[in-house]
């Protein structure tokens, strides 16, 4: 139980000793407690402007509660809704064949492989925001229009972050902040437009842009090649059997007649194992994905 002389006397003071109380969770989950906690801190401090920041904490202590008493709440609510949205997880299975076709029951695999086909569109988009911002930014810098277009620019991009923060976290699993780093609006302007440039997220999320061009191509081209590879082996004894392959080379496999009966089932044990790979690929970028999003797109406050 927390005393009143236990409580931290100052906003920042509280969101200090909450962020240690918050040590060793999920760095997302960090950042969303400590929006929420600073957010409702100033709202109460504004609502009360007899009070100095020690009222107010005090205060509130008994409603929104103690840093380390906010920081239990969060992890519990969480571990709750993770528990609730999270998919059954497949049987265990201890052959090899079973661990290696036990993608193909997976939820995440397919979430996985999505992201990785959906990354041309979403790549070339965030590729070409960034490049066009900073470049008008620094075109526009002698002009007086610059200075508020690049304020535009980065604001924007911040929100950006969290759309792909969600997508991230529906198609990857990998949980990520809902909520923004929180802005004091109490501060002058120019300090809080100081802020924003001076964050490392948000330089982070620029270069995070930046490379999301090469990884959505990259992603989207070994997917289609080797899903359409692998189905391609899958249809060739079928194509041959209706009469489709009349302009197949006869030396396909290099070394024998794909018109031979005995090679239909090993064309179509190939284009089964080619996708399946596939998919184990898909969950292996997904994880690195995620990670890598995590990395650059959470603020550096909340680690």
């Amino acid at each position: 139980m927390n005393t009143a002389h236990d409580l931290p006397t100052t906003i920042p003071a509280y969101l200090e000793r909450l962020r240690q109380s918050l040590q060793g969770c999920d760095p997302a989950l960090a950042q969303d407690a400590l929006y929420d906690a600073e957010d409702y801190l100033r709202s109460e401090l504004a609502a009360n402007p007899g009070k100095s920041e020690a009222d107010v904490i005090a205060a509130v202590a008994g409603s929104y509660g103690a840093p380390d008493e906010v920081a239990d709440i969060y992890r519990d609510t969480e571990a709750r809704v993770q528990t609730a949205l999270r998919a059954p997880p497949p049987p265990p299975r201890k052959s090899v064949l079973g661990r290696f076709f036990g993608v193909l029951v997976d939820p995440h695999t397919y979430g996985s492989l999505f992201y990785m086909l959906l990354a041309l569109a979403t790549g070339t988009f965030y590729f070409t925001w960034a490049v066009t911002g900073l470049s008008l930014s620094l075109g526009l810098a002698i002009l007086i229009i610059g200075i508020p277009f690049a304020i535009l620019f980065i604001g924007a991009t911040r929100v950006l972050a969290l759309v792909e923060g969600r997508i991230v976290e529906v198609m990857l699993g990998e949980r990520m902040p809902r909520r923004p780093v929180y802005t004091d609006r109490s501060l002058p302007w120019l300090q809080r437009i100081g802020a924003m440039f001076t964050d490392p997220r948000t330089w982070g999320t620029v270069g995070y842009f930046l490379a999301m061009q090469p990884l959505g191509v990259a992603y989207f081209a070994v997917a289609v090649t080797t899903l359409a590879l692998g189905a391609g082996f899958i249809a060739l004894p079928f194509a041959h059997w209706f009469g489709f392959d009349a302009n197949i080379d006869i030396e396909l496999f290099g070394f024998v007649d794909p018109s031979s009966p005995w090679i239909w089932p090993l064309s179509i044990a190939v284009g089964i194992v080619l996708i399946v790979a596939m998919l184990h690929l898909a969950r292996l970028v997904g994880y690195l994905h995620g990670k890598l999003a995590k990395a650059l797109l959470v603020s550096n406050r909340a680690w």
